[in-house]
């Protein structure tokens, strides 16, 4: 048995026909790691005495019917805190921190929906990163070639989905997080709605742009696990208080009459021409399925970049300053006063790209700088948004690449911040303006590397993204190939 033959649906099915067993399930997975993931690298830290022991009473129990994700194994983000279980958000500086005293609201509602968390899963520290290469532990690898990068921050969860180590993991998404590492491992990845979401319990980088999202295989097994997260939580101020719809039966595989837009700015310079000639042949595909396309401006796009970097950063030197060695977290030792402690503990807990966006965060918030960068950057992004609602008050969705290159080589990028930024340019958009978006695999390089389409609705609209999304799955063969890793073959 694979994870990688059977979606979310089956095997429910399976558990609750008694063809398969809980506890068979936790075993294939943990076998899966043990198998691939010294190539892979994807978890931190797993979870296996008590992921056996859960599935032992689940096997026990007779809730399968009601509970949506009942005994499907299951990685987190690292950034994400869980009971009882280390969290590092990738960081030195929490390396220590081995028994968080609660749960994020989305651990608790898988926990409520009965699925069984595997481990945690490796990322660029404190979700600072585009290719996995800023965690402080080690660099996880594309599964797809292990000498290329899985994406980032949200790597470790994009290549254990993509290697068939568990079938589902949730990420986390400031400006691309989830999409561009789904898009560079082949899998299928949503940022939802900012507000969709609780973000309880996700240590923050930027608060105004961070959302979870579910990375999967299979847009249907996306859309199951959103249904189980989503939700107001009165923990969260920006949690939303909107319905939760059933987003499977939007899965209907009709898109005829569809009206997608797609910015001219998302196929410009920039983006080479595989992965323009692949957004292309998409489109094709959508044609042939009944949709119409058009070309459209988003005319702001071009100032994304900067003003993210600007807003974010500023963000993250707020969010950043409760590391300090006191109260969590890994203290220097030999410091001969408080403030000596607080600039030790931080110089050596954060890694050099940490450090220069505090860095720049704080200069942008600082006296005399306030009202030319970070005020100017909030307008700029209030241009961003009003571009997106123009187009999409006369679209149903917006479609582009996901990233313009397939992955890049391990150390390739690294020693160049600009262009390591740039990686995250046509998605960055998309956070800025609070609107959902999700990557699915619509190609592959000639090196045999995925090629990511973005598909990006209106606000609360995550139905029409995924019957967008699921239309096209479809009507293709890309989500059925499988990187030959641990001997499975494509």
């Amino acid at each position: 048995m694979s994870l990688f033959d059977f979606s979310i649906k089956e095997l429910q099915e399976k558990i609750h026909n008694n063809e398969i067993k809980v506890q068979d399930l936790v075993d294939e997975t943990y076998q899966r790691i043990s198998d691939v993931d010294d190539e892979v690298k994807a978890f931190l830290t797993l979870n296996e005495e008590e992921a056996r022991q859960q599935a032992k009473e689940l096997d026990e129990s007779d809730a399968t019917a009601e509970k949506k994700l009942f005994g499907l194994p299951a990685g987190i983000k690292d950034n994400i805190v869980t009971k009882g279980l280390r969290t590092t958000c990738g960081s030195q500086f929490l390396d220590n921190f081995n028994d968080p005293l609660y749960n994020a609201t989305v651990v608790d509602k898988l926990n409520q929906a009965k699925s069984v968390t595997i481990g945690k899963l490796n990322m660029d520290e404190f979700a600072m990163g585009s290719s996995n290469e800023n965690s402080s532990y080690f660099t996880t690898r594309n599964p797809w070639n292990t000498d290329y990068v899985p994406g980032g921050s949200s790597g470790g969860s994009a290549a254990a989905v993509a290697s068939g180590e568990v079938l589902y993991a949730l990420g986390s998404d400031t400006g691309g997080s989830i999409r561009q590492p789904a898009a560079f491992c082949g899998v299928v990845g949503l940022k939802p709605t900012y507000g969709r979401v609780s973000r309880f319990g996700l240590v923050a980088f930027a608060s105004s742009l961070d959302q979870i999202g579910p990375v999967t295989r299979t847009v249907e097994d996306n859309a199951k696990v959103l249904e189980v997260i989503s939700g107001h939580d009165k923990m969260d101020s920006t949690s939303a208080n909107v319905e939760v719809p059933n987003y499977s039966e939007a899965l209907t595989g009709d898109v005829k009459g569809l009206k997608i837009a797609v910015p001219k700015e998302y196929l410009g310079e920039g983006v080479n021409k595989e992965v323009r000639d692949s957004i292309l042949e998409a489109l094709k595909k959508y044609e042939e399925l009944g949709a119409e396309w058009e070309e459209v401006s988003l005319p702001h796009s071009k100032y994304a970049v900067a003003t993210y970097y600007l807003l974010a950063s500023s963000e993250a030197s707020a969010n950043l300053a409760r590391f300090d060695g006191v109260r969590y977290g890994v203290r220097a030792e030999n410091a001969k006063s408080m403030m000596d402690m607080f600039k030790e503990s931080r110089s050596q807990g954060f890694g050099e790209e940490v450090k220069r966006r505090i860095m720049l965060g704080t200069f942008a918030l600082s006296s005399g700088y306030y009202d030319a960068y970070y005020k100017k950057a909030q307008q700029v992004r209030t241009l961003i948004k009003q571009d997106f609602d123009k187009v999409l008050e006369e679209y149903d969705v917006i479609m582009g690449p996901t990233t313009p290159t397939p992955a890049f080589k391990i150390g390739e990028q690294i020693e160049d911040p600009l262009t390591m930024y740039a990686n995250d340019i046509l998605t960055i958009p998309v956070n800025l303006a609070g609107v959902p978006g999700i990557s699915i695999p619509c190609g592959f390089s000639p090196e045999g590397l995925p090629i990511g389409l973005q598909i990006i609705g209106k606000h609360f609209d995550e139905s029409t993204v995924y019957r967008a999304a699921h239309a096209f799955e479809q009507a293709t063969d890309y989500h059925k190939q499988k990187p030959a890793l641990g001997g499975v073959q494509s």
